[in-house]
């Protein structure tokens, strides 16, 4: 919508002459007690500023929609298992900080350690426009705490990203096409989710996509965020068709495996995390695992127009 674009503009607007006035406050006695408060509000303004610069970069068709995330271990059991869980954890913490709102709506758990799989959906402007950069192939390098010799291990894990796609967007699903199953809700959930066959299996037959949802008691409810991702899916794939673009849309056709990664987290023998696309390396590690993303994110975005 236009107030999407207008209202950041004229709130700048309004913070600059605020802050115009307020110098001149600084310069009658005693006013130098506001220079802490000022500076902080300049920085607040910078700040936007750079969330406007950032939005203004997001122009595809459906950048501005929530997203919907796919998490996938490679080869390599607990170990890449292990890590496909801690990258969701890395989109969830992403999420809260930015004030999204976020929802595992199918997990697979591993039989030890991590999942097998996950489907997580975040909500909030342009979800979809800043999460695209981080589809692809993630690399982690750590010291394994699964093995009793404290060897170094490399496990890979793919992330794939969505649009959710709104309902003003037709996307022709026969229903001749699809097969539904229920079962009963593995893992968390209470004893209702447990014992009820409330989870939902669609399997798409044309295409071969299957898509899972056990996240809410009704079955109702979970077929019909089921059938809300397989039409994202399929509205993918039109796209691909229709811009011969696949890794530039979904960013995951290659093996999940070495050389194919877009982003490398080495806790062992040093600490970095280096984006392989845009050259951006972060030695605060830890902060990168608990959500701090953003300088990725940008970096992409901003690398994405050089190349346009």
């Amino acid at each position: 919508m236009i107030e999407d674009v207008l209202l950041p503009f004229e709130a700048v607007d309004e913070k600059v002459t605020y802050l115009e006035d307020s110098l001149d406050i600084i310069t009658e006695e005693g006013g130098e007690i506001f220079l802490k408060d000022i500076r902080d509000e300049i920085e607040k303004l910078k700040e936007s500023i750079k969330n406007i610069e950032l939005r203004h970069l997001l122009s595809g068709e459906m950048d501005r929609n929530n997203a919907i995330l796919s998490f996938h271990p490679g080869a390599g059991g607990i170990e890449s298992q292990d890590w496909a869980q801690m990258l969701m954890r890395i989109y969830l913490r992403w999420a809260e900080k930015h004030g999204y709102g976020s929802e595992i709506v199918d997990m697979q758990p591993g039989e030890e350690k991590g999942i097998k799989s996950a489907t997580l959906t975040v909500t909030g402007p342009y979800s979809y426009g800043y999460l695209r950069s981080e589809a692809g192939v993630h690399r982690l390098v750590r010291i394994s705490p699964f093995d009793a010799n404290k060897r170094r291990h490399t496990s890979f894990a793919a992330v794939l990203v969505y649009p959710e796609i709104e309902d003003e967007i037709t996307i022709e699903i026969n229903g001749d096409d699809l097969k539904i199953d229920t079962f009963r809700a593995s893992g968390a959930g209470g004893q209702h989710v447990n014992k009820t066959s409330s989870a939902v299996r669609i399997t798409h037959i044309p295409t071969g996509i299957v898509v899972t949802c056990q996240n809410e008691r009704s079955q109702h409810k979970n077929k019909a965020v089921a059938l809300k991702i397989l039409k994202a899916r399929l509205y993918d794939i039109r796209l691909q068709e229709k811009e011969k673009r696949l890794e530039c849309v979904i960013g995951y056709k290659k093996d999940i495996a070495w050389g194919s990664q877009i982003r490398s987290y080495v806790l062992q023998p040093y600490r970095l995390v280096k984006d392989h696309r845009t050259g951006i390396e972060v030695g605060n590690v830890d902060a990168v695992l608990d959500g701090d993303i953003d300088a990725f994110i940008e970096g992409y975005l901003k690398e994405k127009v050089k190349v346009a």
